[in-house]
């Protein structure tokens, strides 16, 4: 049964502790939880705290910033064989006087000069196709120079190798290769004749194949 109040006796006190219990839980609501540290005031003047953006990860490491180079003291790839031969001629690391040291290579349209060197290097090897520089060879002196202080002075410069294994050390830009091969030879490389040379090679090779079966089909 529910209790009605009596008469003439006001509702207000009653009302009155309802409010109090409703602040003081709001006011309890507000305070921190034990333990938890209560956030400085900002100071006057002061403006928001930016939220935090999220890590950006950092750049993989490049093969370094200078291009590879073409050559080695002053021969470069794509030079013609007298330009080669000038410069050999006047560099004291080679002991070079023409004529002699050039070969004609089995295959057309290539010739092979080879240097004797002193100190560093101990001999070169250049080879050409259609009279352009598109490989040099130099098979260093162990006794003078060792392969870690070549691979770190072409890390250095160029970066970390593009291909690494314990037979050689490959960097490349898409038309220039630099290998350091093991004991102890750097390769300058034109990718750009070498592409052209293996297309050469197959399209030769298949041919080849279907003189064969030809061959063999006339029996």
């Amino acid at each position: 049964m529910k209790l009605l109040p009596e008469p003439g006796r006001s509702t207000a006190p009653a009302a009155a502790r309802v409010r109090t219990v409703l602040s003081l839980a709001l006011a309890a609501a507000a305070l921190p939880v034990l333990g938890q540290a209560v956030p400085a005031p900002p100071a006057p003047g002061a403006t928001a705290p930016a939220a935090a953006s999220p890590a950006v990860p950092a750049p993989a490491d490049t093969a370094g910033s200078a291009g590879l180079p073409r050559g080695f003291r002053g021969v470069e790839l794509g030079m013609s064989l007298a330009e080669v031969e000038t410069v050999l001629k006047a560099d004291e690391l080679f002991l070079y006087r023409g004529g002699p040291d050039v070969t004609l290579l089995p295959r057309p349209n290539e010739k092979l000069l080879e240097a004797q060197g002193l100190s560093f290097v101990k001999r070169a090897f250049f080879q050409f196709h259609e009279e352009k520089l598109f490989s040099a060879v130099y098979v260093l002196n162990p006794e003078t120079v060792d392969h870690y202080s070549v691979f770190t002075s072409l890390s250095e410069r160029y970066g970390k190798p593009g291909s690494l294994s314990p037979r050689e050390s490959v960097w490349s830009d898409g038309s220039v290769s630099v290998s350091l091969e093991r004991p102890l030879t750097v390769k300058y490389l034109d990718l750009t004749v070498l592409e052209k040379l293996k297309q050469s090679s197959q399209a030769r090779q298949s041919w080849e194949d279907l003189s064969r079966q030809d061959f063999l089909g006339s029996f």
